[in-house]
């Protein structure tokens, strides 16, 4: 397969082109690559299920096999588990490509999560682990995921100004305190910039998710992409509100909305028009997922 042509990264003002095995990592990554979400696939263990912020759009369910938005998952696994699941898996099906903790909760925020990484990396080296995170703990924990061999990671962004950030997020968990308000939206702010920056220092691929909010941030979604540019972050995933908990009033964005703001921010930095907004425990292609042929008989039972 040919290689396409990738934009050399511009981190912390230095122009880093990318190497072939990054090239590997995008092309074989279904979420950062649209040619490759046609040919390879991916695996989310839901071993995460503690989150550490409270964001005014998301309810997680973890028991509701029918739904498919972020958040959700039949089971919980532990790392022991969803390493018996990678096995299965890739048993299977050779097309995946992909190892990944989006969840159901902060994935930074569970120690289950690096044992996990940790197991998956050691069994199956060649394996592109992945990592989604709403980048409150990434300062500290970033250096631990390069050394487990995290290569793309993903950040939910969905404010560069914290007086709108306030308005997204009704508190954050963070060194033992709760912090609520403009004080929770700046300090998450900072920290997920901060984060971005050393993910990008260590040369991870970086995709930022943004949450598409009419009202809230519809029109601050051009900020971040100019931010989140000048980082050199590697994609930008605008995804449409799901209308639910504090934001189930709010009018979430049309088809046509949201392809008209994409178009508009590709002009700024490259888009992902593929997303499914997939589930904590989504396995296969996307649009194609198989997770329900994995679950386990414990999981089974307990449903």
């Amino acid at each position: 397969m040919s290689l396409e042509t990738y934009p050399v990264a511009n981190v912390a003002g230095t122009r880093v082109p990318y190497d072939p095995e990054q090239l590997r990592r995008i092309q074989e990554h279904p979420c950062f690559s649209e040619k490759a979400c046609h040919s390879f696939g991916r695996m989310h263990l839901a071993v995460a299920p503690k989150c550490n912020i409270q964001c005014r759009y998301c309810i997680r369910d973890f028991d509701c096999v029918n739904e498919c938005r972020p958040g959700v998952t039949s089971q919980v696994l532990t790392p022991k588990e969803a390493l018996e699941r990678v096995d299965q898996v890739l048993d299977k099906y050779h097309y995946i490509k992909v190892v990944a903790v989006a969840g159901p909760g902060e994935p930074l925020a569970n120690e289950e999560t690096f044992e996990t990484l940790r197991l998956v990396g050691e069994k199956y080296p060649h394996i592109i682990l992945c990592l989604s995170t709403n980048g409150l703990l990434l300062p500290e924990k970033v250096e631990l995921l390069a050394e487990l061999g995290v290569s793309n990671l993903t950040v939910t962004l969905n404010a560069v100004d914290p007086n709108i950030g306030k308005e997204i997020y009704d508190y954050i968990n963070y060194e033992g305190k709760r912090y609520e308000g403009l004080e929770a939206a700046t300090i998450l702010l900072e920290n997920q910039l901060k984060g971005i920056e050393e993910a990008l220092k260590r040369r991870m691929i970086v995709k930022v998710n943004t949450v598409l909010i009419p009202t809230i941030n519809d029109q601050h979604v051009f900020d971040i992409a100019r931010k989140i540019k000048s980082l050199g972050v590697y994609i930008h995933n605008v995804m449409p509100l799901i209308p639910q908990y504090k934001f189930a009033h709010i009018t979430p964005p049309t088809l046509a909305e949201k392809r008209k703001i994409q178009e508009e921010l590709g002009g700024i930095i490259k888009q992902m028009k593929h997303c499914r907004q997939c589930r904590s425990d989504a396995i296969g292609r996307l649009g194609c997922d198989l997770q329900q042929e994995f679950e386990s008989k414990h999981g089974k039972e307990e449903n």
